[in-house]
């Protein structure tokens, strides 16, 4: 039996577990699931015959050790942040490795060692990033292979609510990290490129300069700017294309929304609001706003915000209880981003037998033998309301496609990388669309970029 260390028993290991175990008596693997919580692992074991469950603190270095030297793979499903140490044992070990997660540069310092001792160490292997990476590439390649030149390259992904769940005004629920929405496009501009210009949108303006998509069958959504489009120009090889442009995709009015909690102060993550473990919903509130002995907290946010009482802006914050004198925050030492967060999981916490939705959408202009032309491609993976998410499919199914193709040798050129090459996507989406993650294309005359967003 071959041995594969998972370290991580999350939301996105389930998946990536279940596609492992199936092909387990096939290929002669066996399952070593770790995790810090040892009924996180057993749970997600199933008590197969060809898993094992066990206890591993990370940083406990003499355990993480032990286990991954008996490793023939590792799988790191841990936070982005702690990879670095099980990286540097597999460097140690000759192991290779594989994560969901963005390269850090310490990953990247490793990349020498790692060609010299002739191993594979596949990072953004998830869905954002990874599926949007290979699906893009897949595009960019066939369009370069027949002779085109790249003009415009835009790419959009969001984690959503199904429809038959989408049951609030904001169109919206937690379906992934919510610490990571709520801080959302912090630490400095969005960074882009269109029709040659660089632009630039702060982060007090982010959520008021955003553009319509439409997704055949699933209706019409707006995307604004992630933080630095511009360092996918070296990445994808487009180096002197004229538009490049990656955001994330929202229903319709949700920025304009949240746009409120960042002019407010409310999505803040830099400092400590004293007290903040007594506070109510409605004393957070009302410590972003302006002392008054006569006017109610909800006549002074309206008057802050400038909405009425009839606005949907304001029919948004009441469906989200915030003015509720009752409900305890209940965190110590919190900054605001912690407690608007605890609000809001409240209201946007998905519900048993709710799904989410991941949607994808890119858009390639280019130009050959004269004649200018564009491609639409867009995915969409709905989940199926328990266990299998459509954030663990597509984040859980890369990983374990990719971790099980690196250790039967079909993926084997070495260093620290990501799957932008033909030989490791092409293979990889193949299997995805089997498990329903399929790309759809349609080509239309190329219009260039809507010339009121310059």
């Amino acid at each position: 039996m071959r041995h594969i260390l998972i370290i991580g028993a999350g939301k996105s290991t389930g998946v990536l577990i279940d596609y492992l175990l199936n092909k387990s008596n096939e290929h002669k693997l066996h399952l070593i699931i770790a995790d810090k919580n040892v009924e996180s692992a057993q749970s997600l074991s199933q008590n197969h015959e060809n898993a094992t469950a066990i206890e591993l603190d990370i940083f406990n270095p003499e355990e993480r050790k032990k286990y991954i030297q008996k490793a023939d793979i590792v799988i790191s499903m841990l936070p982005a942040r702690f990879h670095i140490e099980v990286a540097q044992d597999c460097v140690t070990f000759n192991k290779n490795m594989v994560t969901a997660s963005y390269v850090s540069p310490e990953m990247e310092a490793l990349d020498k060692e790692v060609k010299e001792k002739g191993l594979v160490f596949m990072n953004e292997i998830g869905v954002d990033p990874g599926v949007d990476h290979m699906s893009a590439m897949q595009v960019i390649d066939s369009i370069r292979n027949k002779g085109g030149k790249l003009l415009l390259f835009e790419s959009f992904t969001g984690g959503l609510v199904a429809p038959e769940d989408d049951n609030n005004l904001w169109n919206y629920k937690f379906t992934w990290n919510p610490r990571n929405v709520v801080t959302a496009g912090q630490g400095g501009a969005a960074k882009f490129i269109q029709e040659g210009k660089y632009k630039y949108i702060p982060y007090h303006r982010l959520f008021r300069r955003t553009e319509f998509l439409d997704v055949d069958g699933y209706g019409r959504f707006e995307a604004l700017a992630n933080r630095n489009s511009l360092k996918y120009r070296e990445v994808y090889g487009l180096e002197d294309i004229l538009t490049l442009y990656r955001g994330t995709m929202r229903r319709v009015g949700f920025s304009k929304a949240w746009n409120m909690f960042v002019q407010l102060g409310m999505t803040d993550d830099t400092y400590i609001i004293e007290g903040s473990e007594d506070m109510t919903y409605r004393d957070f509130v009302n410590s972003f706003l302006p002392y008054s002995p006569t006017d109610s907290v909800e006549l002074k946010m309206r008057h802050e915000l400038k909405i009425d009482q009839d606005d949907i802006m304001w029919l948004k914050l009441e469906e989200l209880d915030i003015f509720n004198n009752e409900k305890i925050i209940g965190i110590k030492d919190a900054t605001p981003a912690q407690m608007l967060q605890a609000i809001l999981e409240d209201s946007w916490t998905l519900q048993p037998g709710e799904k989410d939705m991941i949607v994808m959408y890119h858009k390639f202009g280019y130009e050959i033998n004269g004649e200018q032309k564009q491609v639409d491609s867009t995915m969409v993976c709905l989940g199926d309301g328990k266990l299998q998410t459509a954030m663990a499919k597509t984040v859980g199914l890369p990983v374990a496609i990719a971790a099980l193709k690196i250790l039967n040798k079909e993926i084997t050129e070495p260093g620290v990388q990501i799957p932008i090459k033909e030989s490791v996507y092409k293979p990889i989406l193949k299997e995805l669309e089997g498990y329903g993650i399929r790309f759809r294309e349609s080509e239309t005359e190329y219009l260039g970029y809507n010339k009121l967003h310059m």
